[in-house]
């Protein structure tokens, strides 16, 4: 087994050997082997509106469906070096936005689109996936509303913020929380305002989550959405 498949094992399991996690997890979404050359990304929509899209990566379509507003692609792999990322509506193979993307070797990044539709662009960062505690789970809140103010994360209820002064296009690292289920706010930097919040949501040691702060505060039509809160598993 390479080295890179090992980080990402030990990432979700490290407590346990890599034996027993190939038998018990089979599901895992990497496999058991994998070229250390590979590299990995993933693409989420946060563009604030009812647009979907299709997402190519040189050339060859990597999605199954259209991807909504809020919706993820998982991890594609491949071989470290500089790609091409078009996004297109499903009926048109025309870009609405392409990046020039550097894949690096043995690692995971994730790509969000960002902005409306007309003004599209890509916020691109590093998933750092270890798992210092295999008893926590671990969180990153992302600020990705093109007209909020930064913004802080909290438990509702909290007075102390988790993660605090995120600003639009701005992703904190991950942190660490207990598993178990929490509702979260996000609040305004300056004023302390609750702007949206997350109700309810599972989160479960040993995984990553990105908690990511989309849409409008003041959406001007029906087909812009409006600001949410939600949390992605990070796959």
């Amino acid at each position: 087994m390479t080295s890179f498949s090992l980080k990402f094992l030990s990432s979700r399991f490290s407590a346990l050997s890599v034996i027993l996690i190939a038998l018990a997890f089979t599901s895992c979404k990497k496999e058991d082997t994998v070229d250390p050359t590979l590299s990995a990304l993933r693409v989420i929509n946060a563009s604030p509106s009812s647009a979907t899209y299709n997402v190519y990566l040189d050339g060859s379509l990597i999605n199954a469906a259209e991807l909504p507003f809020a919706g993820s692609l998982s991890y594609v792999q491949k071989t470290a070096g500089t790609y091409s990322l078009k996004f297109t509506t499903g009926s048109s193979v025309e870009s609405l936005l392409t990046k020039s993307i550097n894949m690096n070797q043995s690692v995971y990044q994730s790509f969000f689109l960002i902005n409306k539709p007309g003004a599209l662009d890509g916020l691109y960062v590093t998933d750092d996936l270890n798992v210092p505690s295999a008893d926590k789970a671990y969180i990153r809140f992302v600020n990705l509303s093109p007209d909020a103010p930064a913004l802080d994360l909290a438990k509702t209820g909290a007075t102390t913020a988790l993660i605090t002064n995120k600003a639009f296009k701005v992703a904190s690292s991950f942190i660490s929380i207990d598993p178990g289920t929490y509702s979260f706010d996000a609040k305004d930097t300056s004023t302390g305002l609750i702007k949206t919040t997350l109700s309810s949501t599972t989160f479960v040691a040993g995984y990553h989550y990105d908690v990511i702060c989309g849409g409008l505060i003041s959406p001007a039509n029906d087909t812009e959405r409006a600001l949410t809160l939600q949390a992605l598993l990070i796959k």
